[in-house]
């Protein structure tokens, strides 16, 4: 989601979620977010963003001061602050209330270079960014924690779902997450994962460092909420988005050590290795929790629509 210039990364991304407000989180912290997060999973530290806004006529104006004020906090949480934006305003029924873009910029810094050193210690390995490309047979997959909440909560909330759990938004900022495991060394791919969950994200991840990905579903955390509610509801939680979490691909002498560093973060804690990365297979295989196997499909279309 992030093109490089020389030693900068720069991306944009437009958020059209509904609804604005949602358990966990709404647009601005959602648009400030997926922002940040998009720069750091090259393994960039992000600098700035922009902000612009269409506002459809007749918006609250109080709904609005909510949404800046979101984006505000959610900036300083992640010391990446907001330094030009735009807004507009279009007639009412041009579109459904408002839509948030937000561009960043990082850069390059030595961290990266320094986890680069660590992974060539172990193996070959040429990429300047932590790339979709890079992962090679033995590495080893890290999810940093439950998957599913954010698509979960928004559907619930949406439709008017009454689950007995209440689940919310794992929405926020990685990049401090990132700037340890980088730190530690040994990552060569990083991705979050978004639309299409971690079932896209290990699938592009296979597609573009042309490998086989072995992962064991036991260890997939997800929430006894969002387990519940997609046995209900008849979805795979592993197709659902996510708006705080990063799949790392890292070398399996540094695994154990980059998961101890990434638990000791609050959005760490319940990260696991859930899979290997393995010539002996194509595609991405599921090792089922009752000792099957089944090949984990990108998913067609999008389960549930606008959640970012």
């Amino acid at each position: 989601d992030s093109s490089v210039i020389r030693d900068i990364v720069f991306t944009t991304d437009s958020h059209t979620v509904k609804p604005l407000f949602f358990p966990g989180g709404d647009i601005g912290s959602l648009a400030v977010a997926g922002t940040v997060n998009d720069i750091a999973v090259m393994g960039a530290k992000p600098l700035a963003l922009s902000a612009a806004f269409v506002i459809e006529e007749g918006f609250e104006k109080n709904r609005f001061e909510k949404v800046l004020e979101s984006m505000k906090r959610t900036s300083e949480q992640a010391k990446v602050p907001i330094i030009t934006g735009d807004t507009k305003v279009v007639e009412k029924g041009a579109l459904q209330e408002l839509i948030v873009n937000t561009s960043g910029i990082g850069v390059r810094t030595s961290l990266l270079d320094d986890n680069r050193k660590e992974v060539k210690r172990y193996r070959k390995f040429d990429s300047m960014w932590l790339l979709d490309s890079n992962l090679a047979p033995g590495d080893k997959i890290i999810v940093s924690g439950k998957v599913g909440e954010h698509g979960i909560a928004l559907l619930s909330f949406r439709e008017g779902y009454g689950f007995e759990s209440k689940v919310s938004s794992d929405v926020a900022p990685i990049n401090g997450l990132m700037e340890k495991v980088l730190r530690v060394g040994g990552i060569v791919a990083a991705k979050d994962p978004t639309r299409g969950g971690i079932a896209n994200t290990l699938n592009e991840l296979s597609e573009k460092s042309r490998v086989g990905i072995l992962i064991d579903e036991s260890e997939i955390p997800i929430s006894d909420g969002v387990r519940a509610a997609c046995e209900m509801l008849g979805i795979d939680a592993l197709e659902i988005g996510n708006e705080g979490k990063v799949v790392l691909g890292v070398v399996k002498e540094k695994a154990e050590e980059v998961l101890k560093e990434i638990k000791k973060h609050p959005l760490g804690k319940d990260a696991t290795i859930i899979g290997e990365v393995t010539e002996n297979i194509k595609g991405v295989i599921l090792e089922t929790l009752i000792g099957g196997h089944r090949v984990l499909h990108k998913p067609i279309g999008d389960p549930i629509p606008r959640i970012c």
